[in-house]
This record gives C-alpha cells, structure tokens and sequence, in this order.
C-alpha cells in the first residue's frame, strides 16, 4: 500500500497555511543551515593545504581554525533554532487536527461510536495524530532540506574532480532507492501496527471500565483470555513493524560504510595520479560524510512517514465516516411545547432484527405520557429517535409537525431533554457541569434556575456553590445530586419536549423529594416521555403508551385505562408494576 504524495500534500496545506510565516522562517533558516554545512569544508580543506605547505598566502592557520569553530557554531545555533520553530509548527498542527477529529466524530451517528470503544476513539484522535507530529513539523521541509543539501554536495564534488561526483551521484541514487523500497514494504506493516495498537487500548478501556463487573461477575478467566489474544495480536504487528524499522537502519549502515570506502578509495586513488592535493582528498572524504547526514536523515523521515502513512490513511479513513442522521435543510421546530407524532415508525440497529415495527403514535403538545415496556421492547430506541440519535428505516418522526430529517440535528437536540438513571459528569465545577462549560450563562441565570426547581437549599449546601469541584464521573456527589444536575441542565436548555427515563429511581428518600419537586416543575408547560418502571412515576403521566415486541399494544388516558379490567395496564397495576416489567 503506497500513500499517493497528494494525500500527504492535503492534510499539510490545510493544516500548514494557516502557520505560513513560521514555515516561511523554518525554511529560512534550513537553507541558512545548508550554505554553512557546504562552507566548513572549504575552510577545513584550506587549512589542511596550508598546513602542508600545498598552498601559501591567504588567511593563516589560526583565522582558519577560528572561521570553521565560528560556523560550526552558527550551524548549531540556526539547528536549536529551527528545532524550536519546528515543534511550534507540529504542536500547533496537531492540536488543530486533533480538535478538527474530535468535532467530526462527535458529528457522527450513534451507532458510528456503539460501534467502537473509547479506547479505540482515544488511540485514533489522539496516537494517530501524535504518530504525524514530525510529518507536519519537518518531513516534506525536512526531506526537501535534505535532498538540497545532498545536491549541494555532489555539485561541489564535480567541482573537484567530475570522477568523484559521478562515484558518489551512483552510490547516493542507488542508497535513495534501496531505501524508497522499504518504504514502500513498510508502511502496511506500520498500519497495521496502528490497528492493533488501536484494538489492544480499546479493550484495556473496556476491562478497566468494567473491573467491578467483571470480578462480581466471575468473568476474570474470560477477560484474560481476550487480553492475551490482544497482547498477542499487539506483540506480532509490533514485531513485524521492528523489523521493518531495523532493516532500514541495518541496510543504511551498510551503504554508509560502503559510501566511506568508495570516498576513501576514488581520492587515494586521484591523490597518487596527482591531480588533487591532501586537503582535496579530506574535502572528499568530508562531503561524503557530510552525504550521509542528508542520506541518514531521509532514512529517518522515511521511517516517519512509515508511520505517518499509516497515521495518514488512518486519520483520512476517520474523516471519511459519513454519518447516517445528516443535517436537513433546517426547518425551525416551533416554540413552546412540542407535539410527537410517530407514522409508521420501523427501527433495526442490525438488519433483520427489527426493535421496533410500525409504531403509530400521537401525542399533544403538553401531554405527559408513561412509555411502558419490557426490557427490549423498544423504549430506549423511541426515545433515540425522538432525539435523533437514529433515523427510522421506515416512516416519519415528527416533533411540533416537523418531519425531523427537515431539522438540523442541533435544532432537533436544542428543543429536546433527555435525563437518564446515569448522568455524566465531567471534571470541573458545579457550574462547568450545568453549563456544559459554556461561559454565556450567567451566574444569576443558574442560581435563578437553581431556585426554581427548588434546589436553592441543595446548591448551598455545598461547600464552594456553583464553584465546588467535581471530578470525572461524578465523584463526590451521590446518584440523587447528579440527577438534580441533569434536571436543571435541561430546565436551562429550556426543551419543548422533555424525556426521562425513570430519574427518581434507587434513590433515598429525602433527595427523590428534592428530584420529584424538580420533575414536576421541569414537566410545566412541555410535553413528557416518561419511561416508567414504578407505579409512583406513572401516576405523572396523562396517557400510557405500551410497548411490546417494538408494537404499539395499548395506548389510552391513564385514567381510563386504569379504571378498565380489560387493560394490560390494569393488569400491570393488579400484579405489580415492577414485576411485570422485569
């Protein structure tokens, strides 16, 4: 597999121009770089001669020695300095693509991310990006420098005798192209190395995630069996990529020494004919050690771009991903409470597996309803459509009489709330996790809000208020004032239709009063799913929706129904919610 240059050439103009100056300085200061490496000789071959007595007049001996110390200074501080702008460049370049891939997979569709873990999604946006950090910062600069420097060089070995620089021309071709070969191998074994790295970490995630399930579950055996297919898939991509790197560094070796000999070999060999002096055969001796500083680096941005191909083909396949709820032409879903109406609605995550099948259902703009169900029947992935996290296979979605494909996906999002048992936080204050870390909320907007839902005594109990840290996950606060976060986050969004999925369960009693104060309030105005487990939440409800097998099998006022022995939903009530629903 061969990276086309134009591949390579893309991802670095998009994300080199915007930092033109400081490549134009780079630039600057490499050719600064390469004049003074193509100098030193000169002033060593002329020291060398006059020392001899091969010639005579000129700069003395000392003014020599202090012009070659002088510029092999400047050469290594022109180095620190383009080093220094170099790593500018890179880490600039890579932030701004790690960014650009962040935001384009939290673009994509729902299933796109169930389908991969979040190990995975880290070693993608963040090895991969790292894996190009010299590719942007000096590769093409960096090989471009390199192949002046070596033209340089063989230039100014014609200028001494046109034998050698024919010698050495020969030998610097045919080390390019030793060397382009194993490029060539390389890069699918690189890739694939990328894989596995990618495999391995997502499945450490995954176990480190699911530790406490894992050893309740005595799953131990299981765990280590998969890790050590891991580890070991890990280990032969791995050492298939080793040995690819030392094949090039052993084969770089070989042509070096091969490279000195040939030097060594045509200037003793000019030398006894008489046609150049001692200082000359050094000045051969030293370009073509200086040949293969160029030669040795290209080896080593060829290894670079082994890993940057693979990076590359990795990173474009990532931005590749098209996902399947694209945006509509944007029709606006109206203000105020939401209507949801579902026509002939048919769903299947896999084909041929359908989870729901041709649901038809209407609900007013400030109705509450109680969606009950079995495990599996359907009501999460209603809801998921109700948010568009997925498009139906069949029939129409409507919010507010929209057809949500005509909705964007932010303006669908921006109108609906969804609270969950499981809440995510993320680490920051208390303020940061009710704003989403959005400086456009105001303080008094949040303690208004706060006060409102009746969480004014909850938010001062907290021993730093809105600026009381919290770490990943949520730890810290208990399940009960994570759940009064996630209330007042959608109280904010100020949704047309609210969603929950039983946020008042397993908690103790005082904060589920606190909650249900909040979800009374949340409900005002707007229309609600309630996806029910218990009987005290679906007394909220106006209207119960039953699902089964992803079919509509009752739907009707609550009260109605639950006056009615002929209900499923009188049965529920006579048998046990929570039994039945298990």
């Amino acid at each position: 597999m061969n990276i086309p240059v134009r591949r390579y050439l893309r991802l670095l103009v998009r994300y080199l121009r915007p930092q033109w100056a400081q490549m134009a300085w780079l630039a600057l200061l490499l050719v600064t770089s390469i004049g003074l490496q193509l100098i030193n000789p000169q002033i060593l071959r002329r020291f060398l001669d006059t020392a001899a007595g091969e010639v005579s007049g000129g700069p003395s001996l000392v003014t020599l020695a202090l012009a070659f110390i002088g510029v092999a200074f400047a050469v290594q501080a022109v180095t620190v300095l383009a080093r220094y702008l170099s790593e500018s460049v890179s880490w600039r370049a890579t932030n701004e693509l790690r960014a650009d891939l962040a935001e384009h997979c939290l673009r994509l569709d729902l299933g796109f991310h169930k389908r991969r873990t979040p190990g995975e999604m880290v070693e993608r946006i963040d090895g991969d990006v790292t894996a190009l950090s010299q590719f942007f910062s000096q590769l093409f600069i960096g090989v471009l420098a390199n192949l002046v420097l070596m033209l340089g060089i063989l230039v100014l070995l014609f200028r001494e005798d046109w034998r050698a620089g024919v010698a050495m021309t020969l030998f610097a071709a045919f080390t390019l192209w030793v060397l382009g070969r194993i490029h060539e191998l390389s890069v699918p074994v690189w890739t694939r190395q990328r894989q596995a790295s990618a495999e391995f970490y997502g499945y450490l995630g995954e176990v480190l995630s699911g530790t406490e399930a894992i050893r309740a579950g005595g799953a131990r055996g299981w765990a280590l069996h998969r890790f050590l297919r891991n580890v070991q898939d890990f280990y032969r991509q791995n050492l298939a990529a080793s040995m690819m790197f030392w094949l090039t560094w052993s084969t770089s070796i070989v042509t070096f020494a091969v490279g000195a000999a040939l030097s060594l070999g045509v200037g003793a060999w000019l030398y006894a004919r008489g046609g150049v002096t001692v200082g000359t055969v050094y000045l051969l001796f030293h370009y073509t050690e200086l040949l293969r500083r160029p030669i040795e680096q290209i080896r080593t941005h060829l290894q670079e771009l082994q890993r940057a191909g693979a990076a590359v083909e990795r990173v474009e396949e990532l931005f590749a991903q098209r996902t399947r709820v694209p945006d509509g032409p944007g029709r606006a879903l109206p203000p105020g409470p939401l209507s949801v109406e579902l026509v002939g609605v048919s769903f299947a995550y896999e084909p041929g597996a359908p989870v729901l099948r041709d649901v038809d259902v209407r609900i007013e703009p400030g109705e509450v309803v109680g969606l009950l169900g079995r495990t599996g029947s359907g009501k999460s992935t209603l809801a998921r459509l109700l948010l568009r996290f997925y498009d139906p296979d069949a029939g129409i979605v409507r919010l507010g009489g929209v057809d949500l494909r005509e909705a964007t996906v932010a303006g669908v999002r921006a109108r609906v709330g969804f609270v969950t048992q499981d809440v995510q936080l993320f680490a920051g204050t208390v303020r940061d996790n009710l704003t989403f870390f959005s400086p456009e909320v105001s303080d008094g907007r949040l303690l208004a809000v706060l006060e409102e839902l009746g969480l004014g005594p909850w938010l001062q109990s907290l021993p730093q208020g809105l600026d009381t840290p919290l770490e990943s996950g949520g730890g810290g606060l208990s399940a009960g004032e994570a759940q009064l976060l996630a209330l007042a986050r959608v109280f904010l969004a100020d949704p047309g239709l609210v969603i929950l999925d039983e946020a008042s369960s397993r908690l103790d009693p005082a904060t589920e009063s606190l909650v249900e104060r909040a979800v009374d309030r949340l409900l005002e105005g707007r229309t609600g799913i309630i996806i029910a487990h218990r009987l005290a939440t679906v007394e909220r409800a106006d209207t119960i929706l039953i699902l089964e097998d992803g079919r509509v099998v009752e739907y009707g006022p609550r009260a109605e129904l639950a006056a009615d022995p002929a209900s499923r939903f009188f049965r529920m009530l006579r048998a046990g919610l929570e039994e039945v629903l298990v």
